[in-house]
């Protein structure tokens, strides 16, 4: 089972991903803030997947991205965007960051499903 790490800090967002991953059957692990995860890569060398909100308290998405992206044993993991905010550019700054790619919320569950697919199976 593939197991995939969700970075959110809303409940109901947390939720409703985690329930879209199980029912894909997916292993989630959560963190609700940008230092859990941290805590967590270095725990779980098995993450296949790594969704990350944006705008999370303390240490935002950018920032836990950059950290991510320096420690050999996870930059490899395909990290996906999550954020409301969806502007103009946004997918691009997110991907010109190391983002392999953007899921706006509210979620499309039909996008949602085949996005995560894509990076799980190839």
């Amino acid at each position: 089972m593939a197991k995939v790490m969700v970075v959110e800090d809303n409940p109901m967002n947390m939720e409703l991903t985690t329930d879209l991953l199980e029912s894909n059957g997916y292993e989630v692990i959560q963190a609700e803030n940008g230092y859990k995860a941290l805590d967590i890569v270095n725990e779980n060398k098995d993450l296949v997947l790594i969704l990350l909100d944006m705008q999370l308290p303390d240490l935002d998405g950018l920032e836990v991205l950059k950290h991510l992206k320096k420690l050999d044993t996870v930059k490899h993991i395909p990290v996906i965007a999550l954020t409301a905010y969806a502007m103009r550019g946004d997918k691009e700054k997110y991907t010109d960051a190391g983002c392999v790619d953007y899921i706006s919320k509210p979620i499309d569950i039909h996008d949602f499903k085949d996005t995560v697919a894509y990076y799980i199976d190839g």
